[in-house]
């Protein structure tokens, strides 16, 4: 009989995901807090638009540099750690050694089935840093694009989830009409945003959506209060 390949779907843009929620969410919601701090201060929705945009692109700089040098402090302790591991196995072997055997007891082998794994590693220096790695330290080796890859993408969601709240602005005149439309807005796009994060990561669209509207919407009306008290 012929045989199906069994094709195995997982989802492995976790960082990139994460770098998006970061910068989307403090987009939808910071400018959102100025916007609206400002409508009930101003006559004309010029002072609104752009005190917006001089906030998102301070806001997307600040964010992209913070993923940038985030990502960067990933690398390097990696990179610390990679090399302290490397010396290790050559100057505390038998303590390394150990630190193997402990690892596969935790997976319930015996110390028969143990025996002949730590003499592979054991010839193969690199292979065997790079278990103590992950298994012991649970350290995956970062990308060496990771940290501008992280920078662009967080500024690029802050820029795009920014003009949502401060598009209105751009097309009415009034700054009241415009901050209705504006919350309205918000509220679809953290809804909307919710939505597609769920169905790529796996946790339920319907459910990401409302709960990415509802803690998203709960930090704007925060903001937005604290926006309006100060003002």
């Amino acid at each position: 009989m012929p045989q199906t390949l069994h094709v195995e779907r997982h989802f492995t843009a976790s960082e990139t995901v994460r770098d998006i929620v970061i910068g989307m969410s403090d987009g939808l919601t910071v400018p959102f807090a100025l916007a609206a701090g400002l409508s009930g201060a101003v006559a004309t929705n010029h002072i609104v638009v752009t005190a917006g945009l001089a906030e998102i692109a301070a806001g997307s700089i600040a964010m992209g540099l913070g993923g940038y040098l985030a990502a960067r402090s990933d690398a390097e302790h990696y990179a610390s750690e990679h090399a302290r591991e490397e010396l290790e196995i050559i100057e505390k072997t038998e303590e390394e050694v150990a630190e193997v055997e402990r690892v596969f007891e935790d997976y319930g082998l015996t110390a028969e089935q143990i025996v002949p794994i730590v003499q592979a590693l054991r010839q193969r220096p690199k292979a065997w840093v790079e278990f103590m790695m992950r298994f012991e330290l649970g350290l995956e080796e970062p990308d060496p694009k990771r940290a501008l890859h992280s920078a662009a993408t967080i500024a690029g969601a802050y820029i795009a989830g920014g003009l949502v709240p401060l598009g209105p602005y751009f097309f009415l005149s009034n700054p009241q009409t415009g901050l209705l439309v504006s919350v309205l807005l918000t509220l679809f796009a953290l809804t909307a945003f919710g939505y597609i994060k769920g169905h790529f990561t796996g946790t339920g669209p319907l459910r990401s959506g409302f709960h990415t509207m509802l803690i998203g919407g709960l930090a704007a009306a925060a903001a937005f209060l604290i926006a309006r008290a100060i003002s």
